[in-house]
């Protein structure tokens, strides 16, 4: 097990040590995993992407008809506060609110003030090896709630399908639905066919990742087809490349898949040309876009 993070957090308007935050237990985030949440990954003290991720919590919170209750740039304020105190460097900035505290009821209660929980914790990036390499994924069934546009702290669902890969040594289950691919268990999911990245089309299905549209960016720049479409089961095991991409994650190349190598020829089980070009990319873009 690792260990629990330290260091101070942000809750309700006050700043305290994270080992003395605590919240009702009639706050629906506990009884009903009634919130949302974002993660913004930070480079040398700089936050990467982050207004598209608070653009994300504005639209998340604004389908479960929860106010936000902090303007744009208290969040910002908020975020560079816990960076500087968590010390700069990498870091990992988690942000959530639940709807409040309430008698437990089904029915969202009108007028309840929010709870807002944040802190930093140390990053857990892919290491080299995994980046030479190549990681291993699972396939399963997508047996998730129908609104995964929502970057709901609800996660059950989410952990179940993790638990699938995890239990058999691999990276991250991949996800179909209906014979297409939606995406991981908290990742997104790329294809590479004939040298162009595919991804499955923006929809209720799935979180529209924020990488999603870094990618888009990097493939202008680079000169690389991208196309978002309904993509079979049949076409990902086919693919000549597949790729993960996340915050935590950045782009990782998939090798192994079910325990068959991924790709073609001289590139069977071998991360692929694609992938090396969008990592290299969005390496300059990090230095590039962070705040």
């Amino acid at each position: 097990m690792k260990p629990m993070p330290q260091g101070s957090c942000y809750l309700n308007g006050a700043m305290l040590p994270l080992s003395e935050a605590r919240i009702s237990p009639l706050d629906r985030g506990f009884l009903f995993g009634d919130g949302v949440y974002e993660l913004v990954p930070v480079y040398g003290g700089r936050m990467f992407r982050v207004e598209d991720h608070l653009e994300r919590l504005d639209r998340s919170l604004a389908r479960l008809r929860i106010a936000n209750p902090m303007s744009r740039q208290e969040w910002l304020q908020l975020g560079r506060r816990l960076v500087d105190q968590a010390g700069g460097g990498d870091q990992w900035w988690y942000l959530q609110l639940t709807r409040g505290e309430a008698p437990r009821d089904h029915v969202m209660p009108p007028d309840i003030s929010p709870t807002v929980f944040s802190y930093c914790m140390p990053p857990a990036w892919p290491s080299a090896e995994q980046r030479h390499q190549g990681v291993a994924c699972i396939t399963a069934r997508d047996f998730r709630w129908e609104r995964g546009d929502i970057k709901s702290t609800s996660l059950l669902g989410n952990v179940l399908a993790r638990q699938i890969s995890a239990d058999q040594g691999a990276q991250e289950t991949i996800l179909f639905r209906d014979g297409f691919l939606t995406e991981a268990s908290a990742s997104n999911v790329w294809i590479v066919k004939e040298g162009a990245l595919l991804g499955p089309p923006r929809s209720e299905l799935l979180l529209e990742g924020v990488r999603m549209g870094l990618l888009h960016e990097l493939c202008e720049e680079l000169g690389i087809g991208y196309n978002l479409r309904p993509i079979a089961e049949a076409e990902v095991f086919a693919a000549d490349e597949i790729l993960l991409s996340s915050a935590t994650k950045e782009v990782l190349p998939v090798t192994r898949l079910d325990h068959e190598p991924v790709g073609h020829g001289a590139l069977h089980g071998k991360p692929g040309p694609i992938y090396a070009r969008l990592h290299e990319a969005y390496q300059r873009a990090k230095a590039l876009q962070s705040v």
